[in-house]
This record gives structure tokens, C-alpha cells and sequence, in this order.
């Protein structure tokens, strides 16, 4: 398991290294996203249907939690993307009295792998609460 995530932080760092991934927003102090008027650009609406697709299950409708996975709309409020990354990559398990929470590692999963920075986006755009619950309508519609 551990090898698979260095291989996959590996390609990230090539593939950022050679462009096809965009350059952090910490880096730049830059939010990873573009609202305008409610409305999303291309990146993070593929955010959202990247989201749907891989992560919705756990996490519920638009980040919000669900009983068994946590809000990441709250979590991304105190998350850098950095550790963002870290833990889709290479999952994460919360033991408490209460409950055991696993989170599977996906450092394998092109589908999230390669939209990665999409994902993490759209999220944090409706953590930053500029952008609302749903299907996000895009700039150029």
C-alpha cells in the first residue's frame, strides 16, 4: 500500500514537473477555483462530477458528510490541499470509542489521480461558501 502511494505521488510530482498538473494554489495564494455570479469554471465543475462520481458515496451530496465519512466542506475550512492530497492518496483510519473510520486509499484510481486538483476545487469552493449545493451551473453556459 505504501509503495502504490509513493508511485502515485511520484506521477503527480512528474506530471506537475512537466505541467499537466496546475500549479498549487498555495504556491500562487490563489484560490483553485473560479466563481463568477454562482457559477463555476470548467475545472471545478469537473471537480463536482469527478466528486459525484468517486466520492459522493461516502461523503453524501456535495460534501456534506454522511454517518460513516465526514463533511469535507467543513474539513476543508482547516485542510491545506497538501494534506488534501495526503489523505485521498493514501487513505487514512480514525479509531475512536465510538467508531472506526476507514478512509481506502485511491492513489491508484486514475479517475481521481488525474483530477485530483479538480476535486479538491470544487470542494473548496463550497467550503469557502461561494459555491452552493447541486449541480454547479458553469461560466460558460
Amino acid at each position: 500500500m505504501i509503495r502504490t502511494a509513493i508511485a502515485a505521488l511520484s506521477i503527480m510530482t512528474l506530471l506537475a514537473l512537466v505541467g499537466f498538473l496546475p500549479t498549487r494554489a498555495a504556491e500562487t495564494g490563489e484560490k483553485p477555483y473560479v466563481v463568477k455570479n454562482g457559477k463555476a469554471d470548467k475545472g471545478t465543475y469537473n471537480g463536482w462530477r469527478r466528486y459525484t462520481e468517486s466520492c459522493m458515496r461516502c461523503h453524501g451530496p456535495d460534501g456534506a458528510g454522511s454517518s460513516y465519512a465526514p463533511n469535507l466542506v467543513e474539513s476543508l475550512k482547516h485542510m491545506t490541499e497538501e494534506q488534501f492530497d495526503e489523505v485521498v492518496v493514501n487513505g487514512r483510519v480514525n479509531v475512536s470509542q465510538s467508531s472506526d473510520q476507514v478512509m481506502p486509499p485511491f492513489g491508484t484510481v486514475e479517475d481521481v489521480m488525474l483530477y485530483l486538483h479538480d476535486i479538491y476545487a470544487y470542494l473548496k469552493a463550497r467550503s469557502d461558501g461561494v459555491l452552493g449545493r447541486g449541480r454547479p451551473q458553469r461560466i460558460d453556459e
